[in-house]
C-alpha cells in the first residue's frame, strides 16, 4: 500500500505516518460529521472564555468567533462541504480555521483536548436530539389516545397467554400502550438530566494548568453545571448506555404493539384493517395485504437491542480513562436514536390510518368463556368464598364444553342452579360482555367511564410543567 500524508492534530511527535487504509480505519468523520454544529458551538464558547480569561487576546477571540460563525453558515448553505478524508469533524473544523486564520486558528485548542471536545459535542448533540425523540413519543401517544377516545365502549377480548381471558374495551387496550410510552418519555427526560453537565475543560483526563473558567463555559452552553471530576468526564459513557437502553425499551414496546397489530390484521382475527398506504402486497400471491410496516417496526427492536449490547460490551473491559475504543460509541447510539425516531413516525402514521372492526371484536367477546371470572365474582358477592366460587365457575365451563357450548350464558338458569343455588335470573345480564367490562370500574379497569378518566390523566401527563 502506498503512503499518504494525512493531516492530523497529533502528528508532531511522529515521523512515520499511517498509510491511507490505516488512516481511514481509525478515522471517524463519517460518523461524527453530524456533530459539526455542536463542535462549532463548543469551539465558539471555548474561544470566548479564552479571551475573557486573558489566555488569548480579545482580538484573537473575536477573530476565532467570527470565522467559526462563517464556517457554520457556509456548511449550512452548502458553500463549504465536509471533507470526509479528514480524521474527524473536530480536525476538519480546526483545519479549516487554521487554513483561514493561520496561527490565530491554532490558538483555539488552548486548554482543550479532543477527549473533552468529543465528550462535549456528543452531550450537546444529545441535548438536542432527546427532545425530538420525546416529541415523536408524544405524537404516538396522541394518536393512540385519539383512537381510544372513540372506542371507550368498543368491547373486545383481553388476552393472557394469547388465550381469551376477560372482556375489555379497545380504549382500555390502547391506554395500556400509552402507559408504556409515557414511561418511555420519562426515561428520556431522566437521561437528559444526567447528561446535562459540561465536560469542557477536563482536557485529556486531568484538566489544564491554564486559568480556564469552566463554570462560564457551562453556562454559555446552557449546561446546568460543569462535570465534577476531569477523569470521569472523559471516561464516562453512562449517558450513552442509558440512552441506548431507553431506545431499546421504547423499540421493544413498539415491537410488542406491532405484534398485536400483525395478529389482529390476520384473517383469523380481523380486528384491524390497516390502510393500504401502510400495507404491502405479495410478488406472487395477488390477494395478499401484508402488515409489513408493523413487522419492520417489530424487527428493528433487534437492532436497538443489539446496539445496547454493543455499548455494554465496548465499555465493560476498558480502563477508566479515555481509550480509542470509545470512538465506537457514537455509531451504535446514533443508529438506535435514528431507528426509534423513524419507527415512532411510522407507527403514528400507520395507526392514524387504521380502521378497527368493532363488530368482529364484539363477536369475539361472546365465546371462549371470557365471563367465567365474572361468574365467580357474582358468587363471591352472594357470599361464597372465592376458591369455592372459582371451582363452581370452572365446573360450569366443563359443563359447557361437554355440551358443545362456548359460553356460560348458553346454560339455562336451572342448569346453573345445579352448580350453585346462588345463581338468579340477574346472572344473564351480569355476564354479558358489556356488563363484564363495565363492572370493572376500579381505578385502572376497562369500564368506559374509567377509561375516559385514564385518557384524561394520560393527556394531562403529557403537558409541560408550569
Amino acid at each position: 500500500m502506498g503512503r499518504s500524508e494525512p493531516s492530523v492534530l497529533w502528528a508532531g511527535r511522529f515521523t512515520d505516518k499511517p498509510d491511507a487504509e490505516a488512516f481511514a480505519f481509525q478515522a471517524s468523520i463519517k460518523v461524527d460529521k453530524r456533530l459539526v454544529f455542536e463542535d462549532i458551538e463548543g469551539s465558539r464558547a471555548h474561544a470566548a472564555m479564552l479571551g475573557k480569561q486573558g489566555i488569548i487576546s480579545p482580538e484573537t477571540a473575536a477573530a476565532l468567533d467570527g470565522e467559526l460563525s462563517n464556517i457554520a453558515a457556509e456548511i449550512k448553505s452548502g458553500k463549504l462541504c465536509i471533507d470526509e478524508t479528514a480524521e474527524d469533524i473536530h480536525s476538519f473544523i480546526e483545519g479549516v480555521l487554521t487554513s483561514r486564520l493561520g496561527d490565530i486558528g491554532r490558538s483555539v485548542h488552548a486548554g482543550r483536548s479532543r477527549n473533552d471536545q468529543v465528550a462535549l459535542d456528543i452531550r450537546l448533540y444529545l441535548k438536542r436530539r432527546i427532545p425530538e425523540i420525546q416529541s415523536g413519543i408524544e405524537s404516538a401517544v396522541n394518536t393512540l389516545l385519539d383512537i381510544a377516545e372513540r372506542h371507550t365502549e368498543s368491547i373486545m377480548p383481553g388476552y393472557t397467554h394469547l388465550q381469551r381471558a376477560q372482556c375489555v374495551t379497545l380504549g382500555f387496550y390502547l391506554c395500556a400502550w400509552v402507559c408504556a410510552l409515557r414511561r418511555d418519555k420519562l426515561r428520556f427526560a431522566d437521561a437528559l438530566v444526567r447528561l446535562d453537565e459540561c465536560p469542557l475543560g477536563a482536557g485529556a483526563l486531568a484538566g489544564s494548568s491554564l486559568p480556564l473558567d469552566r463554570e462560564a463555559v457551562a453556562a454559555s452552553l446552557n449546561f446546568s453545571a460543569p462535570t465534577l471530576n476531569a477523569m470521569d468526564s472523559i471516561a464516562d459513557r453512562d449517558f450513552a448506555l442509558e440512552l441506548a437502553s431507553d431506545c431499546a425499551i421504547v423499540q421493544t414496546h413498539l415491537s410488542r404493539f406491532c405484534e398485536d397489530i400483525a395478529i389482529w390484521s390476520s384473517e383469523e382475527f380481523k380486528f384491524i384493517d390497516l390502510s393500504e398506504a401502510w400495507s404491502t402486497g405479495s410478488s406472487i400471491m395477488p390477494q395478499k395485504k401484508n402488515p409489513d410496516y408493523a413487522e419492520l417496526i417489530r424487527g428493528k427492536a433487534g437492532r436497538t437491542t443489539g446496539n445496547m449490547v454493543t455499548l455494554f460490551t465496548l465499555l465493560k473491559g476498558l480502563p477508566y480513562a479515555y481509550n480509542k475504543d470509545l470512538q465506537e460509541d457514537k455509531e451504535a447510539l446514533f443508529d438506535s436514536m435514528d431507528t426509534v425516531e423513524t419507527c415512532l413516525r411510522m407507527f403514528s402514521g400507520m395507526m392514524s390510518g387504521a380502521r378497527f372492526n368493532t363488530e368482529r371484536m364484539s363477536a369475539a367477546s361472546t365465546g371462549g368463556f371470557l365471563e367465567a371470572t365474572d361468574a365467580a365474582e357474582y358468587l363471591v358477592r352472594k357470599g361464597l368464598p372465592f376458591r369455592k366460587a372459582h371451582e363452581t365457575a370452572a365446573l360450569l365451563v366443563r359443563d359447557c364444553i361437554e355440551a358443545g357450548q362456548n359460553s356460560i350464558l348458553r346454560r339455562s338458569l336451572g342448569e346453573l342452579k345445579k352448580r350453585s343455588p346462588l345463581f338468579e335470573e340477574d346472572i344473564f345480564a351480569a355476564l354479558s360482555p358489556s356488563s363484564c367490562a363495565s363492572a370493572r370500574s376500579l381505578l385502572g379497569g376497562p369500564a368506559p367511564e374509567e377509561v375516559r378518566r385514564q385518557i384524561a390523566v394520560l393527556r394531562k401527563s403529557g403537558q409541560p410543567l408550569p
